[in-house]
């Protein structure tokens, strides 16, 4: 069976498709992933055939420093340009179903998936990163807040947001036009196949995020699908030093979503009274600090006293599964959600929202993430029951049960 999984976005949707993806491999059936150029090595390495979608979401979503605000330009200039990027990306996923698939795999912005897998008479399935279906048990994503509205509530939000306006509405149509399908809103898609239970599966822990009991049949919650490991990966003799000359440090990185200058950080951490390792800096930054480029989460999570990030759902899931300490400064979206689970398991501090962030404010954050042992205790329980699941396996009887066609 040839599965093409599509994922438009940022590294962290990426790398747990690879990582599956490489799983999937592993017993028998050929992969492929669609996902922009800058990701082909990271496709490549997890053993899959890399498609190209094109564009760089990275470069479209970085944030202000904190405390700084958007002017409406440039927040126009972003809606049009995140338009053209779906656009870009709907095109791109049309031409790698078309070098071959006998399934394809979307993620949760890429539902043009389904109008190609229709046209194209083959299946089609949901992988998702992030809970997107309408529930009770949490408020829509993309209200970029965790604040419950109360179980009808969240329903009710949840509803009008999956039906209002999004970026890929446009292209969906377009390609429904273009591959002579009817006439049909990318709501009303959703609601047809929401209709008929058809599955999507969750790249998320069931220890982390239960799943939700007004869910329909369809809808699975897998497990994490962990980023392909880096075979032949080896630390600097730097880093191995730093490591080794002091208790263990805090890890802050904030991936895709902004970039925050190091010594604000250095500020926070310095003030929390711990050694820190600082994702996007470069080197040495002190003798209590150093920066570092991309290291597998899998090797230097469970080194650190405690990881601080944006709180997007792979490097929150790479921390629950170090089982150390976490601080979540969530930035948008489905990171809020995530923050959120993070304290109400007892594995971190309530969240430090990235929009008040200050180096006080972090530096409080830090030490007391650090200073509470029933975070750390929790983290390790977490960790052991996460350790037993294995989200490649649901996937599996997904494929398995396919009939020849899913719509």
């Amino acid at each position: 069976m040839r599965v093409l999984m599509v994922a438009p976005g940022t590294r962290g949707d990426v790398a747990p498709m690879a990582g599956l993806g490489g799983r999937l491999q592993g017993l028998g059936y050929e992969v492929a992933v669609a996902a922009n150029l800058a990701y082909a090595p990271l496709v490549v390495e997890s053993g899959c055939e890399f498609r190209l979608l094109p564009g760089n979401l990275t470069e479209l979503i970085k944030q202000p420093a904190p405390g700084a605000k958007a002017s409406a330009g440039s927040v126009l200039t972003f809606w049009r340009k995140l338009g053209e990027y779906m656009d870009n990306a709907a095109t791109g996923t049309l031409a790698a179903a078309e070098a071959g698939a006998d399934v394809i795999m979307a993620n949760s912005v890429a539902p043009y998936a389904y109008d190609i897998a229709e046209a194209f008479g083959i299946p089609a399935l949901g992988a998702h990163l992030q809970p997107t279906e309408p529930s009770a048990a949490y408020p829509p994503v993309l209200m970029n807040s965790a604040r419950s509205l109360g179980a009808l509530g969240n329903r009710i939000i949840g509803e009008r947001a999956a039906a209002g306006p999004a970026p890929y509405d446009a292209p969906s149509a377009r390609l429904r036009k273009q591959l002579g399908l009817r006439k049909e809103s990318r709501a009303a898609g959703e609601r047809r196949r929401r209709k008929a239970r058809a599955t999507i599966l969750h790249g998320i822990s069931p220890t982390v995020l239960p799943r939700p009991a007004d869910w329909h049949a369809g809808l699975v919650m897998a497990g994490y699908w962990w980023p392909p490991e880096h075979s032949g990966w080896e630390p600097s003799a730097e880093l191995v030093d730093f490591l080794a000359d002091g208790p263990a440090p805090v890890f802050v990185g904030f991936g895709s979503s902004a970039h925050i200058d190091p010594g604000f950080i250095l500020e926070a951490t310095r003030r929390a009274g711990v050694r820190a390792v600082v994702q996007g800096a470069e080197g040495v930054l002190g003798d209590d600090a150093m920066g570092v480029g991309s290291v597998p989460h899998e090797w230097l999570f469970p080194r650190m006293a405690a990881v601080v990030h944006h709180s997007g759902a792979g490097t929150t899931a790479a921390g629950l599964r170090a089982g150390v300490p976490s601080v979540g400064v969530p930035v948008y979206t489905d990171q809020p959600l995530w923050a959120s689970r993070i304290a109400t398991l007892g594995a971190g501090p309530q969240p430090l929202p990235y929009k008040k962030l200050t180096p006080e404010r972090l530096g409080d954050v830090i030490a007391q993430a650090v200073g509470t042992p029933s975070y750390l205790q929790q983290a390790q329980v977490l960790a052991a029951a996460i350790a037993k699941e294995d989200g490649t396996v649901p996937v599996v009887e997904a494929l398995w049960n396919l009939p020849s066609k899913e719509q």
